[in-house]
């Protein structure tokens, strides 16, 4: 396959992105990213719907995104929206407000296929895969677990509505929590990823911004017990100085507790130690982008 420019809106939970890359022979490379937190989730979880203020704030963003892709020479631009359009009650408004900001295609995911995408993404950049490969995509508003063996792609795929920024603001609504509170939460995250029951494999990734944030602050490869130790941390000094100078902004910050404790039972789960992926859902959607017709009008 010849190179193909491709750029992808990720409409999320907790953000909005874009990614521009270069995808050729199975190979993504980046040339351009953005990120705007516009915490879309909030609304859903609050709301049951994405207020109108913030439907105006994702138009913005998204029609300067698709500016830049089309600046930038792409051939091919599509928007994928997440959890917020499965969650939202007025999901189709959202991807109506987007369709006529970026004049391209928009899709919403379906769980499976946003694990299926992240699943891909995330092993595409793996210079020398095991037989099997699990992806943890973890979200602000869900979470999904693939596992398969490259070559292959996923055979087992299941998701749950356990992303960061949900965890965070039913379970950990003050800034201070103590060791209760996280007690109290990590049992909540247990009943969310009830009957989870993945297959163990050689190697584990863990995908998403909470998942980077994390490396960033334990190390690439992370179990139980690091995790169990950061979050231990951030209740003793506050998310603000334990990710202070790290480069983690402080909206990640804000729901890196959250997340820790879901990758702490995923970890679990999986029997491994999970490690920081290169790779993503957005890659996993370029790379599919790279073999469709959605061009850029």
């Amino acid at each position: 396959m010849l190179a193909v420019k491709v750029a992808v809106i990720d409409v999320g939970s907790n953000s909005v992105r874009l990614l521009v890359a270069r995808v050729e022979r199975g190979d993504v490379k980046e040339l351009g990213r953005e990120r705007e937190y516009l915490r879309l989730g909030d609304d859903a979880y609050r709301l049951g719907r994405i207020g109108i203020e913030k439907l105006a704030q994702t138009s913005e963003v998204a029609r300067r995104y698709s500016r830049l892709a089309r600046r930038a020479g792409c051939e091919r631009l599509e928007t994928i929206v997440t959890a917020p359009g499965r969650q939202a009650e007025n999901g189709d408004e959202l991807v109506d407000i987007l369709a006529r900001a970026t004049r391209a295609p928009v899709v919403v995911l379906s769980a499976e296929d946003e694990g299926r995408l992240a699943w891909h993404g995330a092993v595409s950049r793996l210079s020398d895969p095991p037989g099997t490969v699990a992806v943890v995509d973890l979200g602000g508003g869900s979470c999904e677990v693939a596992a398969g063996e490259p070559g292959r792609g996923p055979s087992w795929v299941e998701s749950r509505d356990a992303g960061a920024l949900r965890v965070t603001r039913a379970f950990l609504p003050s800034d201070s929590p103590s060791q209760e509170d996280v007690a109290a939460a990590r049992t909540q995250v247990l009943v969310l990823l009830a009957g989870l029951d993945p297959p163990r494999p050689e190697t584990a990734l863990a995908v998403g911004g909470t998942a980077r944030a994390v490396g960033r602050l334990v190390g690439k490869r992370f179990g139980e017990d690091e995790l169990a130790k950061l979050a231990k941390s951030i209740v003793r000094k506050g998310a603000n100085k334990v990710v202070a100078g790290t480069g983690i902004t402080p909206e990640r910050g804000e729901t890196l507790l959250g997340g820790t404790l879901v990758l702490a039972e995923l970890a679990r789960l999986l029997e491994t130690p999970l490690e920081v992926g290169r790779g993503g859902l957005r890659e996993g959607a370029a790379l599919a982008l790279a073999h469709d017709k959605a061009a850029v009008a």
